[in-house]
C-alpha cells in the first residue's frame, strides 16, 4: 500500500516537507515536541541521519518516534556509516515497522564532523541504495537471494541546483531518476531565477522534486554558508536585507525571506513543493509556512 507521503506526491498538491534532527542522546523531549508541532502541518518528516557526520540519536529511531506520535517520516540513510549489508537490514526493519519512505544519501565526509578518526564506508552511493531499494521490492538482495516478505517504499534523493560546475549534478540526478527515485529534495536555493533554469531541464523527467529552503539567521550565516558550504550561494541582495535588518530582528527577516520565497515558488508552479530546513529552530517551520500563506 503506496505510503501518504507517496499518496500526496502523486495528488498534484503543494508538497511540504520539514527535517526533524535527532538529539544527541538520549533526551527525545525536544525533538517529540518538534514532531507534535509540525505533524499535521507537513506532508512528511526528514529524521536526518548523523547530519554534517556528527553523531546523534539514529535516524531509525527517530523515524520510529514521528511514526509512534501520528506523524509521516521520511528515514534519510547515508552510505557513509553501514555497508550494503547493514543497509538492507535496516531498510527490513524500516518497512517491518511501517517506515516506508526513504531519502537516500552518499553521505558528507566523517571530517566535518565530531568523529574525525571514524572510518567512512561507502559501500554503495545514494543511485545504487536507491537500486538497492528497488531490487528488495522485487523480492531479492542485491546478491540475488529470495526475500521472505517484501518491503514497499517511496524512495528519492538530492540533488544541488546551485553547484559549479552543474553538469556533474545533472549526470548524478539522471542516474538517482534512472535507479528509480521517486523524489528530489534539493540543496538550498536562494536565487530563484538559477532556480528555473534547473527546473526547465528537470521538468522533462517523471519525478517530483522539493527545493530546499534552508531559514537564515543572520547576516554572518549567510556569509558562512556561501564560504563553507558546497553547493549553496545566497545572493548580496539577500545577505544585505538580512544585514538591514533591526538589532534582534534578523530572525524573522529570515522567515520573511523564506516565505516569501516558497509563496513564489508556489504561486509561479516553479516546482512540486518544498522542504524547508530550519536547522535547530525546527518550531519556526510554522513561521516560515505562514508567512507563506500555507496555513
Amino acid at each position: 500500500m503506496p505510503s501518504a507521503f507517496k499518496k500526496a506526491l502523486n495528488s498534484g498538491k503543494f508538497i511540504v516537507t520539514c527535517e526533524v534532527a535527532p538529539a544527541k542522546g538520549t533526551n527525545l523531549e525536544k525533538m517529540s515536541h518538534h514532531i507534535e508541532l509540525l505533524k499535521d502541518k507537513v506532508d512528511a518528516m526528514n529524521v536526518t541521519d548523523h547530519q554534517s557526520s556528527v553523531m546523534r540519536y539514529p535516524s531509525l529511531g527517530g523515524a520510529l518516534l514521528v511514526k509512534e506520535l501520528g506523524g509521516e517520516p521520511i528515514l534519510q540513510m547515508t552510505c557513509r556509516d553501514r555497508n550494503r549489508l547493514a543497509l538492507q537490514a535496516d531498510l527490513l526493519f524500516a518497512s517491518s515497522r511501517g517506515i516506508n519512505n526513504v531519502l537516500c544519501l552518499t553521505g558528507d565526509s566523517v571530517m566535518l564532523g565530531d568523529h574525525k578518526e571514524a572510518k567512512g564506508v561507502f559501500d554503495l552511493d545514494s543511485s545504487q541504495l536507491v537500486a538497492a531499494i528497488r531490487k528488495l521490492e522485487r523480492g531479492k538482495d542485491m546478491a540475488g537471494n529470495e526475500l521472505d516478505g517484501g518491503v514497499n517504499f517511496c524512495a528519492g534523493a538530492i540533488v544541488t541546483p546551485e553547484a559549479k560546475p552543474l553538469e556533474p549534478q545533472l549526470i548524478k540526478f539522471e542516474k538517482k531518476i534512472e535507479a528509480g527515485a521517486e523524489f528530489i529534495q534539493t540543496q538550498a536555493v536562494y536565487d530563484l531565477d538559477n532556480f528555473k533554469k534547473f527546473m526547465d531541464y528537470a521538468k522533462q523527467f517523471p519525478v517530483k522534486i522539493l527545493a530546499g529552503i534552508i531559514l537564515l539567521t543572520s547576516a554572518p550565516m549567510a556569509r558562512f554558508m556561501n564560504k563553507n558550504v558546497a553547493g549553496v550561494f545566497v545572493p548580496p541582495d539577500l545577505i544585505d536585507e538580512m544585514a538591514a535588518a533591526p538589532k534582534g530582528g534578523a530572525l524573522n527577516k529570515g522567515i520573511e525571506i523564506a516565505g516569501r520565497m516558497i509563496r513564489k515558488i508556489k504561486e509561479e508552479n516553479i516546482c512540486d513543493g518544498v522542504h524547508i530546513m530550519a536547522i535547530g529552530k525546527e518550531e519556526k517551520v510554522v513561521d516560515i509556512m505562514a508567512e507563506a500563506g500555507l496555513l
